[in-house]
């Protein structure tokens, strides 16, 4: 049986190669490899925050520390995490301030607001967004990310990510970057595999920079 994601990524590779530049770009860096992970939005969310502002081997180990505090090997439930003293929660490498927000996840995940992967299928992008820009320091661009890369979403562009407008700069060789209202103008072109091009052009963003020659 084939892959449907699989197949949904050969569809949305076909659909961008209509535009030069994005042909240009398949071509360099081959067909999409976006992953699609099975973490339920509430430990999406949770590892999200674990990331803020830390590069990802301090992240991890934070997270391995946080998992052991539960004792199982398994990630913990949000009546779990919820029920920790927060001075136990800072002792795998937590800020207060971090402390806070996977709490306020945790209480928002019993209450229903960060829905199950089950929930969520049923709710549109924006819902999704809506609600849970509501959690203490959850924006919208983690959002964004769990829909992405956690809910499989096709059509999702992420704007105001600094390397989603570096690598339209470079790809498209404008000047400046786009503002995030322009890229979402930009981005018509694209839907409805808007998560595709963004896969595409955070891959541009990573490419070498062009020197240009001096002129003599």
């Amino acid at each position: 049986m084939s892959d449907p994601l699989a197949l949904q990524l050969a569809a949305a590779d076909r659909h961008l190669a209509r535009d030069p530049v994005m042909r240009r770009l398949i071509a360099r860096h081959g067909p999409c490899g976006l992953v699609c992970r099975r973490w339920s939005p509430y430990e999406a969310l949770t590892r999200a925050i674990a990331h803020q502002q830390l590069n990802g081997r301090a992240a991890q180990t934070i997270l391995g520390r946080f998992v052991a505090l539960f004792g199982d090997g398994r990630f913990p439930a949000p009546a779990e995490v919820l029920a920790a003293h927060p001075a136990r929660l800072r002792s795998a490498g937590f800020s207060r301030a971090k402390v806070r927000a996977i709490k306020d996840i945790a209480r928002h995940a019993l209450s229903g607001t960060v829905p199950t992967r089950r929930a969520a299928g049923r709710l549109g992008d924006e819902a999704i967004v809506e609600r849970l820009v509501e959690i203490h320091g959850v924006g919208r661009w983690t959002v964004e990310m769990l829909l992405i890369f956690t809910l499989g979403r096709p059509d999702v562009l992420p704007v105001d990510d600094f390397g989603v407008r570096e690598g339209y700069r470079r790809a498209y060789g404008t000047r400046l970057r786009p503002t995030p209202r322009a890229l979402s103008r930009l981005g018509e072109r694209w839907k409805p595999y808007r998560s595709v091009a963004a896969w595409y052009l955070w891959r541009a963003a990573g490419e070498p920079a062009v020197r240009r020659k001096r002129s003599v």
